[in-house]
């Protein structure tokens, strides 16, 4: 990995981090809860596709398209 992009995703990752806890502040919720809460739902959706079968994949990714083009 390349030491530059290394270094902007932490200062990235440390400066979200802060937002997100002053803005927890601000509406009255605990900025550890939404930090963790931030945490899972990073790793939520790889971690769920990858306990799901092909089939189920290919019936999700059916649904998400019809209801793109229901949009239209």
């Amino acid at each position: 990995m390349d030491l530059n992009r290394l270094a902007k995703s932490i200062v990235d990752q440390a400066v979200t981090d802060e937002e997100l806890q002053q803005r927890a502040i601000e509406e009255g919720k605990n900025p550890a809860a939404v930090v963790l809460g931030r945490l899972g739902g990073l790793k939520g959706g790889k971690a769920r596709a990858e306990k799901l079968s092909a089939q189920q994949r290919v019936e999700i990714a059916r649904k998400a398209a019809q209801a793109r083009w229901r949009k239209q």
